[in-house]
């Protein structure tokens, strides 16, 4: 009997440590589920004070910030797309921040959207004039209500990177879309580009257009593969550009996208 009734009493001894146990193991929980909660809206001001400090420039003036876990939402208005851009990278570069919500609006002009394709293709048709690379660049442009798609082919990185910064700061701009590519590296391919440019612009019949900084024929030149686009005065001239182009040794294809305009006539602004 004695020995039963000591079973007993350890078994119900052992039952009250493990409810013990278990109520500490509660506890701990709730009183560090209490301190996370603490340490996060802490952390979440840290990181509101740290990004409005980022912030500071009167780009983002009309910037708003909050933060919620650790994620933090801009809102409000900027005038170029470039400052959204850039308020989501500063963002994202605080300590601590684990996403951002980018809801900034353009806001600026508002210009139609032939307009704004019009007056871009015109920045863009001079733009690194005077660094070489202008013949071998060939972009086109879409606009959608005030988001601008790029495309085509540039020579180098420095003449994409200088093509979408130039329309991210344009005002009217609300959105870009960058599909511009990019030209292999190739001494092959440079070769082709420098004799092409002097096989057409050095023609006697198509010199005319070598005095526009802008070079309206332009020259894309990938793996061999010769591409002209642009705009001439007349089918003549765009004959002879593809007889000159196909002359020059090691060209593998030509393939002939230049436009004829007539005198009096506007050429089409979504390529340059």
């Amino acid at each position: 009997m004695y020995w039963r009734m000591s079973r007993r009493r350890a078994a119900l001894a052992g039952l009250a440590g493990v409810l013990m146990a278990v109520s500490l193991l509660f506890l701990g929980l709730a009183e560090a589920t209490a301190q996370g909660g603490s340490n996060g809206a802490q952390n979440d001001g840290q990181i509101q004070a740290d990004v409005m400090k980022s912030l500071e420039n009167k780009r983002f003036k009309d910037v708003k910030v909050s933060v919620k876990n650790g994620v933090v939402n801009l809102t409000g208005t900027v005038d170029v797309y470039s400052a959204k851009l850039d308020a989501d990278n500063r963002a994202h570069h605080r300590k601590n921040v684990t996403g951002v919500e980018n809801q900034i609006e353009v806001a600026g002009p508002t210009i139609d959207d032939t307009t704004l394709r019009n007056k871009l293709a015109e920045k863009l048709a001079y733009d690194r004039v005077g660094y070489g690379t202008t013949a071998f660049n060939a972009f086109t442009i879409g606009v959608q209500n005030g988001a601008v798609t790029l495309g085509g082919t540039a020579y180098g990185p420095s003449d994409k990177d200088s093509a979408v910064s130039m329309v991210e700061n344009y005002p009217g701009v609300k959105d870009v879309v960058n599909n511009i590519e990019v030209a292999p590296v190739s001494p092959m391919d440079d070769r082709i580009r420098l004799a092409e440019a002097r096989a057409i612009y050095g023609f006697p019949q198509l010199n005319k257009y070598a005095i526009d900084p802008a070079k309206p024929i332009r020259i894309t030149v990938v793996n061999g593969n010769v591409t002209l686009s642009g705009v001439v005065d007349t089918q003549a001239d765009k004959d002879v550009a593809n007889i000159r182009a196909n002359g020059v040794p090691g060209v593998f294809k030509v393939v002939n996208n230049l436009e004829v305009v007539g005198e009096g006539e506007k050429p089409e602004k979504g390529k340059v």
